[in-house]
C-alpha cells in the first residue's frame, strides 16, 4: 500500500483556517465559550490532525469543532454538513464486507476510508449529540460504529433523520447505496 505523505503546504492550511475559522463563527451555537485562536493554535501544533481535517473539508464533511473534552484537553471536530459527506458515499462497511462482495464492489468501506485519513467514525452516542446542534441526514444516512456482537452476525449499522427522530437501522456490512455514507470525529 502506498505511504500518504499526511501534511498540507502553508497556502493550503491558510486557506482552510479561513473556512474553518468563518464556519466556527456563524455556528457558535455548537461551540458556546470555545475560542478559535486557542483552536487554531492547537491545530497548527499539530500538522497531521490539519490534514485529517482538510481530509474531512475535501470530501465536503464540513468539519466543526463541537466541543472539548476537560480530561484530555482535546477540542472535538465532527463533520457538519447537512448530508452525509458526498465525498464518503457508497461504502460498504468495513474492509471484511469489501472483501466478501464477490460483484459490484464499492470502491472502499468506510472503516478503511475513515482510517485512512485519520478520523473516527461517530459512535451512535456521538450521532445523537451530533443531531442536538441542528438536522442532519434528513434525506441521506451515514454508517456508525457497528458492535462487535452486530459485525460478528454480519450486520452493520447506520443512521439518519426523519420525522425530528434520530432512527438507527441495520443493513448487511456489504450493502452500500449512494444515499448513505459516513460521518468522523477528530480531536485535536
Amino acid at each position: 500500500m502506498k505511504s500518504i505523505k499526511k501534511e498540507i503546504s502553508k497556502e493550503q492550511s491558510q486557506e482552510l483556517f479561513k473556512v474553518l475559522k468563518s464556519r466556527f463563527e456563524k455556528n457558535m451555537n455548537r461551540h458556546k465559550g470555545l475560542d478559535w485562536n486557542t483552536i487554531q493554535a492547537k491545530l497548527e501544533a499539530n500538522p497531521e490532525k490539519l490534514w485529517s481535517l482538510d481530509e474531512m473539508e475535501r470530501t465536503e464533511g464540513e468539519p466543526d469543532v463541537v466541543g472539548f473534552d476537560e480530561k484530555t484537553k482535546e477540542y472535538i471536530f465532527y463533520d457538519c454538513a447537512a448530508e452525509s459527506p458526498k465525498g464518503r458515499r457508497s461504502f460498504c462497511y468495513d474492509h471484511e464486507a469489501l472483501e466478501k462482495r464477490k460483484e459490484n464492489k464499492p470502491n472502499d468501506s468506510a472503516i478503511n476510508r475513515a482510517n485512512e485519513m485519520g478520523i473516527s467514525i461517530l459512535n451512535e452516542e456521538e450521532y445523537r449529540e451530533l443531531q442536538k446542534l441542528g438536522n442532519f441526514d434528513t434525506k441521506t444516512s451515514s454508517w456508525i460504529i457497528t458492535p462487535s456482537e452486530i459485525r460478528k452476525l454480519g450486520g452493520a449499522i447506520f443512521a439518519d433523520f426523519r420525522y425530528n427522530t434520530v432512527f438507527v437501522y441495520h443493513n448487511g456490512a456489504e450493502s452500500y447505496y449512494a444515499a448513505r455514507g459516513f460521518r468522523g470525529s477528530l480531536r485535536v
